[in-house]
């Protein structure tokens, strides 16, 4: 949203609550009130729009199959309402999909793969509103997408560590995550939304590979905990649900994307946060 506000376009955010419309406010944008669950909302500020970004997948992991085929559906809503526009719409997917090599922005699911990935449900949406003529792209954001406000995945594992008395990797800990620093996947956006064409594939990646062990490490120093590894069992009693993303190996490219969209990374890495202060207790 910042960065469409310093290029000087109008930006307009869906809120569901008077907190998220206050916060709209202060920040420069205009407010659409109306909520995920809630197609004839999202149906009327997408018409309204010149191109629709959407980053608002709900990340309840209780529910994640659920919650991902409701984001089919919202796709699918605010596709239905620029046919015949030609206006962008921009939908957020991610990098953890290729595991064992590096991944590129030319890789696809496999047909029906959300069966088996639920997460692809996403990328499947898209592809339907491309067959119908309709300028959809993706941008696929690494696990981390770190600094000031993060809420993602660094604190959830800080807060594990914190709770179980230790920050933890599995095994060796030398799986890769990809990160990027949230302002530089926020130039990836605004730059799919204005350059993207349809079914184009982006990755916001700024670090293509950082072995997690690292970044279990990087945690448990600024937390003054030990680092300690864990077999494979262990580590679902230690992490629960986050024992699936924190095994992955997910080293990812954007190579493509730089390219593209002549987009460098120019913010600190994930490792330079996590021992600069950002995310200091």
């Amino acid at each position: 949203m910042g960065e469409l506000l310093r290029e000087g376009h109008a930006v307009v955010g869906l809120a569901r609550s008077d907190a998220a419309a206050e916060a709209l406010i202060a920040a420069g944008a205009a407010v659409h009130r109306g909520s995920l669950d809630d197609p004839a909302s999202l149906e009327a500020g997408a018409r309204a729009c010149d191109g629709v970004i959407h980053t608002g997948f709900v990340h309840d992991f209780s529910r994640y199959v659920e919650m991902c085929e409701l984001d089919r559906r919202v796709i699918g809503t605010l596709g239905r309402a620029l046919l015949g526009t030609n206006k962008p719409l921009v939908v957020t997917s991610g990098t953890l999909a290729t595991p064992g090599r590096r991944a590129t922005e030319e890789d696809r699911h496999a047909p029906g793969a959300s069966a088996t990935v639920p997460r692809a449900a996403s990328e499947e949406a898209v592809d339907a509103l491309v067959e119908i003529g309709i300028r959809a792209s993706i941008v696929r954001p690494s696990p981390s997408v770190h600094g000031r406000g993060d809420r993602g995945f660094v604190p959830m594992l800080m807060a594990v560590a914190r709770d179980k008395g230790a920050s933890a990797y599995i095994g060796e800990g030398t799986n890769e995550w990809n990160a990027v620093h949230r302002l530089d996947a926020a130039r990836v956006f605004v730059r799919a939304l204005l350059r993207g064409t349809a079914g184009a594939r982006f990755h916001a990646v700024a670090e293509p590979a950082i072995a997690f062990r690292d970044i279990a490490g990087a945690i448990g120093d600024l937390l003054a905990l030990p680092t300690v590894s864990l077999s494979p069992d262990e580590a679902k009693a230690h992490f629960g649900w986050l024992e699936w993303p924190v095994g992955r190996d997910g080293p990812a490219s954007s190579e493509l994307t730089r390219r593209t969209l002549d987009w460098t990374p120019a913010q600190p890495g994930l490792l330079d946060d996590l021992t600069s202060g950002v995310y200091a207790p």
